[in-house]
């Protein structure tokens, strides 16, 4: 769902309207309000909300699945170090 210029909503109209604003986004609409000109907040429902943070938390359990998934064709083709080696460089490179 898009939104339009009739869900651009200033703070003083929210405010003035927070009741009717809350109805309209219960029922599907999601608003923007601005300050000063700008967009400050949005306003959108709770399911809604909670739907977008799971869609975040699934987004980020995809990017560690495929960086695990990496690391394991980087030991089947042998492109490992080992790791006390390994830090013992990075701290000779960073004088520690």
């Amino acid at each position: 769902m898009g939104i339009s210029v009739n869900d651009i909503i200033s703070l003083s109209t929210a405010r003035a309207n927070f009741s009717e604003l809350a109805d309209e986004v219960k029922a599907g609409a999601e608003k923007i309000i601005t300050k000063n000109g700008e967009s400050y907040v949005a306003l959108i429902d709770a399911q809604r909300l909670s739907y977008y943070h799971q869609l975040e938390r699934e987004r980020i359990h995809l990017q560690l699945t495929e960086e695990a998934s990496k690391g394991l064709d980087d030991i089947a083709a042998g492109r490992v170090k080992d790791a006390r080696s390994a830090i013992t460089a990075l701290k000779r490179r960073r004088g520690v």
